[in-house]
């Protein structure tokens, strides 16, 4: 992916205080979170585990309120002294959204599951899935894009204001 893309991405997230040598050094670790709601999501979903997604909905609902999510806290405190990187930085606006996001839809998921809508419950399921992993394959959060699209219209809307 061309440089110029991946630093647009993240800032789009709102991470527009890295440099390059930032960037270069923790882009594949910016997308540990989303990787790792990835990958456990699509272990609830597929074992239609209610508990997990209500656990996983309460890291993430972590993520919004707080500056760092606790799968950052396990990079930060752990893993980063393994590979030697620098520590992640607080997640911006954008990407607190894009967990509070996921707070929502993960709390939808586990309802559906709960109520026996067992087909609607994987197809919730496999959507969070697909939507994280953008984010781990291109570094484009799609629920962060939503974030800036509105918040682009709310400043257009404000008399006074250009766009």
């Amino acid at each position: 992916m061309n440089f110029s893309v991946k630093r647009q991405r993240l800032e789009m997230q709102g991470f527009s205080a890295l440099d390059d040598q930032a960037i270069s050094e923790l882009d594949l670790w910016l997308r540990f979170t989303p990787a790792v709601c990835a990958t456990l999501v699509a272990v609830g979903t597929m074992l239609g585990s209610v508990p997990l997604l209500i656990a996983l909905g309460a890291t993430a609902l972590f993520g919004a309120v707080f500056p760092r999510h606790p799968f950052d806290l396990l990079y930060n405190y752990g893993l980063r002294y393994i590979t030697g990187t620098r520590v992640l930085p607080p997640n911006p606006a954008p990407r607190r959204f894009a967990c509070a996001f996921a707070t929502v839809w993960l709390a939808l998921t586990a309802w559906v599951f709960a109520a026996g809508a067992i087909t609607a419950g994987r197809v919730l399921g496999a959507m969070f899935v697909a939507v994280a992993l953008v984010t781990v394959l291109t570094d484009f959060c799609i629920p962060s894009f939503l974030f800036q699209l509105v918040g682009r219209r709310s400043m257009a809307r404000q008399p006074g204001v250009q766009s």
